[in-house]
């Protein structure tokens, strides 16, 4: 299946990237999806379910150990994976 996720971290600080965000920006870039869109606002990024849920594994651990105190997210299934 495919699924999309969508993410925010917290605390803001519109003056300056927090390390928390960093980090998520890193670990979605890394992974191996077929979009991302990382915003100041919230992020999104949608691929094959495993690629997917891994992702969101690394992200929730290491969001947390930069500093993180709360990560929002929506998972949606859109589709069936072709591969």
């Amino acid at each position: 299946m495919r699924l999309r996720v969508e993410f925010t971290t917290e605390p803001f600080d519109l003056d300056e990237a927090p390390a928390h965000a960093l980090v998520a920006r890193q670990v979605i870039e890394a992974a191996e999806l077929d979009a991302v869109d990382v915003g100041p606002f919230g992020n999104t990024a949608e691929g094959g379910g495993d690629a997917v849920l891994t992702a969101v594994d690394a992200l929730l651990r290491r969001t947390l150990e930069a500093g993180a105190t709360r990560i929002s997210l929506q998972v949606n299934v859109v589709g069936e994976d072709t591969e």
